[in-house]
């Protein structure tokens, strides 16, 4: 009777020093590689007092960038160096309180540290506090007028979050004359930057032909941009491409997948779209009960085509 060796072969015995060689030769490179040693100063300097290295670690530390991640240690960090007047670490603890990153979710701290951070000139924290102002919320009042100015404010100072979201008020023309150009200029700027935002408005444009060459193909490359970069629209709007094949191979597989990610971010029309794949037994095994759940979510979600119709009484 044949069947697996219980004690290696010669071969694989020939070949584990090998191997073992090889972990420990990969070891040593990711050890002396410039970023890990770059990690490591720039914990000596923070422990030293350079509040400056401080924030930069922290920013690594919520990364994983060349260190092991620690959200809770990189919080501590950056209260240091925000204390130690570094704008920088004031704006991104304001970003970590708002997204409840390595501490509990605070929107009244987030939106004093971003105010902090924007007026010591930290452009991150113009950025997202003229965020906060164009959405509105806890401690803030909607002011697209003062929401354009920060991300103005924000994107001359090279900030291309700040870009990108500049870019989308020129498009729609809010708070500023509406200006399609330079939308586009703005999109292709933050885009550029990897900013998934800017790859959305970019892509948008495409799809439309507004400004740049209608292009199918472009904008699917740059929804998978923004999907990639975790902006829920470009997800969305790159499943309506695989599902229609408009310039990209179809595929009612890959679209149900993304459909599922946006009807969990309480997309409606995601939802609705994905209950008649699954109705219909494309890409996926039929499913009605499934179809019929997710068309019910749809509704609940505010997409009113996902809703039945009420019937008429005789």
């Amino acid at each position: 009777m044949t069947g697996i060796p219980i004690f290696p072969t010669s071969n694989a015995r020939r070949r584990a020093p090998y191997a073992l060689f090889s972990i420990v030769v990969a070891l040593a490179v990711y050890a002396c590689h410039p970023g890990n040693r770059e990690a490591r100063e720039l914990r000596e300097s923070c422990e030293t007092g350079d509040n400056a290295a401080c924030n930069k670690l922290a920013l690594r530390l919520q990364k994983g960038q060349y260190v092991l991640q620690d959200e809770k240690d990189a919080v501590r960090l950056l209260d240091k160096a925000c204390k130690g007047r570094v704008a920088e670490g004031c704006a991104s603890l304001g970003l970590a309180y708002q997204r409840g990153r390595g501490v509990k979710r605070d929107s009244v701290r987030a939106l004093a540290l971003l105010r902090q951070g924007c007026e010591g000139k930290a452009m991150n924290g113009c950025a997202h506090l003229g965020i906060l102002y164009k959405k509105g919320g806890v401690g803030v009042e909607k002011d697209i007028a003062r929401a354009a100015a920060l991300f103005q404010q924000a994107c001359d100072g090279k900030d291309t979050v700040g870009c990108a979201n500049l870019g989308t008020l020129y498009a729609a023309g809010e708070g500023v004359a509406q200006d399609p150009v330079r939308a586009a200029a703005l999109f292709k700027q933050s885009c550029d930057a990897k900013v998934a935002l800017g790859c959305l408005g970019l892509g948008r444009y495409y799809q439309t032909g507004t400004v740049m060459p209608q292009n199918d193909s472009i904008a699917a490359d740059m929804f998978d941009k923004a999907c990639n970069g975790q902006e829920p629209e470009g997800c969305f709007r790159l499943a309506l491409a695989y599902e229609s094949g408009d310039g990209i191979d179809q595929s009612y597989w890959r679209a149900a997948q993304l459909y599922g990610e946006a009807c969990e971010d309480k997309n409606g029309e995601a939802c609705a779209r994905l209950a008649a794949i699954y109705a219909k037994g494309a890409g996926v095994v039929r499913d009605t009960v499934k179809a019929n759940k997710l068309k019910a979510q749809g509704c609940k979600a505010g997409y009113a085509e996902a809703c039945d119709k009420p019937r008429p009484q005789a």
